[in-house]
């Protein structure tokens, strides 16, 4: 939401005030049912609005809100931010972080916190942070992956094994040329690290992104990763344009193989392909999800548990040039997407990370419901979100910049419960 909004879903109220009229004009009014027109729905899914000025002159618009579904509203506890790390003169970005649930039920958050500056080579270690209350409050930060590269470290990704063990997954970054993710176990919810094992086979730079490792039901571990091409180790030879690359691990991440696709370099002229994320299917099928250049996530798919892939195409997430996240809701089997939502379901500027949404897919990802914003905020930039479920809600953490503090120097985490997800009554929905 803009940092101007109030947004009380509990009273199914939105209150705005001493708003600037032109940033009414410009963001909200086109969402907005006048005196005499008809119900359009507003950027948060609702429909239903009422504008009219104050006796004190300042205007105010409050938004009667009717959420999708029959069954009404989620209640404002549904939704809830948890943590905000502002960036500061010593840590000048907090970013691409993940949550995982330790064994005695807190959640841990691991973060990338940098030292050295702002930009994607600046120095940083991956630190991490604990709550014992369900995110109300949290620990002090602790260095557990100091910098190891001649860059920095970061991008955490967590799994958790069947045997209990947890692993943690990071980027080691030496150069343009050089960036490789590790993994380190832990058999004591993350008080020691084993010494790190490499992931991803071979040289060159490996972009995985943060809360991306899945565990498929055999029991393999898979790692999407974008291998950039760099013809001298400098930015000026840096191809945005990546390859496809898929890693796998049938023990447990001690030994790591390649998928079988042929890594041959794309051509000047082909869409964008960065940021790959993948999801199983219910029918045993992996799908990779695609960030790009082309105005939507692109789409591949395999049915061998990550060995060929078939060839990326248009999937039905439009988006801008930023990467999405696919989860699956435990309490109803269906999928669940993150991304910057350009669909035109909402009044936004064309082009930047923002809104940030949430949506449902009932079939496997082949359509979504229309997309919920979590972050509204026109000025804002919202991407690198992993997700976590624990008990009936989903913990997302993503970076939340804008102008002032910059894109991805800003880290957030929020929770958001059940009914607000899902805004039907209980009887509607087959657990």
């Amino acid at each position: 939401m803009p940092p101007w909004l109030h947004h009380r879903c509990d009273a199914a109220f939105v209150e705005i005030e001493h708003m600037p009229m032109r940033t009414l004009q410009k963001h909200w009014f086109p969402m907005m049912r006048l005196p005499g027109e008809h119900h359009r729905r507003s950027r948060c899914g609702c429909v239903g609005a009422s504008v009219g000025p104050r006796p004190t002159g300042t205007l105010v618009m409050v938004l009667l809100v009717a959420c999708l579904g029959p069954g009404g509203m989620g209640r404002a506890a549904d939704f809830e931010t948890l943590l905000v790390i502002e960036p500061t003169k010593e840590h000048p970005r907090n970013s691409e972080g993940d949550i995982v649930q330790l064994a005695d039920g807190r959640l841990c958050l691991a973060y990338t916190r940098f030292t050295g500056g702002t930009a994607d080579h600046s120095a940083a270690d991956i630190v991490a942070r604990t709550s014992d209350d369900g995110g109300k409050t949290w620990s002090a930060d602790r260095v557990i992956v100091p910098n190891e590269g001649q860059a920095n470290v970061m991008s955490v990704s967590f799994a958790r094994l069947k045997t209990g063990e947890l692993l943690l997954f990071y980027l080691r970054k030496h150069g343009w040329d050089d960036l490789a993710m590790f993994v380190r176990r832990s058999t004591d919810e993350l008080a020691t690290l084993s010494e790190p094992v490499r992931v991803t086979l071979g040289e060159g730079y490996h972009v995985v992104n943060n809360g991306r490792v899945v565990q498929l039901r055999t029991g393999r571990l898979v790692v999407p990763a974008a291998l950039h091409p760099c013809l001298d180790g400098t930015a000026k030879t840096f191809q945005p344009r990546a390859i496809m690359r898929v890693f796998f691990s049938d023990d447990g991440g001690r030994t790591w193989q390649a998928d079988a696709m042929a890594p041959a370099p794309p051509s000047p002229t082909s869409p964008m392909l960065q940021e790959p994320g993948i999801i199983e299917l219910k029918d045993g099928r992996s799908m990779m999800y695609i960030r790009t250049n082309q105005g939507t996530q692109y789409e591949c798919f395999s049915d061998d548990g990550g060995v060929h892939w078939t060839a990326p195409g248009p999937g039905p997430l439009a988006s801008p040039l930023s990467p999405a996240t696919v989860g699956r809701v435990p309490w109803t089997g269906d999928l669940l997407a993150v991304w910057n939502d350009h669909s035109g379901w909402h009044v936004f500027p064309t082009g930047k990370r923002t809104p940030l949404c949430l949506a449902v897919s009932r079939d496997e990802g082949r359509t979504w419901s229309p997309s919920r914003v979590i972050e509204g905020d026109p000025d804002g930039w919202y991407c690198y979100t992993s997700m976590t479920f624990v008990g009936d809600r989903v913990i997302l953490s993503y970076c939340a910049g804008d102008s002032q503090v910059g894109g991805l120097n800003r880290l957030k985490v929020v929770s958001v419960g059940r009914e607000w997800l899902y805004p039907v009554a209980a009887k509607d929905r087959v657990d």
